[in-house]
């Protein structure tokens, strides 16, 4: 499957991103964290275990894109406009509606220093720790 930089996702690339994007520790890894350039790189190359060829810029602008379109839907809905949708609107929501609350600076310090490490590992090797 190639995809160049200014391909659109295809529904299949994006259902595989937000499985990606829905385990938990990528989850945890993604909130609060600004330097998140290993992060992308780790799911790019889970992608492409699932078949889906995208850089981690691309998958970074993905997500970012999805996140921006699922606030402005959500915020819609909060202020009583519930005809503005999105496709996947409901796998975002069971996404990021439970982000966890950012906790203090030293902790969210050790956890970035941490992403790097964490991402080299094997996730069967991080499932055991």
């Amino acid at each position: 499957m190639e995809s160049g930089a200014g391909k659109h996702w295809t529904e299949e690339e994006v259902k595989a991103l937000l499985s990606v994007w829905s385990e938990k520790n990528i989850r945890k890894q993604l909130h609060g964290t600004l330097r998140n350039k290993g992060i992308f790189i780790y799911i790019a190359k889970r992608l492409q275990e699932l078949g889906v060829c995208r850089d981690w810029k691309q998958c970074r602008a993905k997500y970012k894109n999805l996140k921006y379109e699922y606030r402005m839907v959500k915020y819609a809905h909060n202020s009583g406009d519930v005809t503005k949708t999105m496709k996947f609107f409901h796998d975002l929501d069971a996404i990021l509606r439970y982000e966890p609350v950012t906790q203090l600076a030293a902790e969210e310090n050790s956890r970035c220093s941490a992403t790097e490490t964490q991402l080299n590992t094997s996730p069967t090797t991080e499932n055991t720790q």
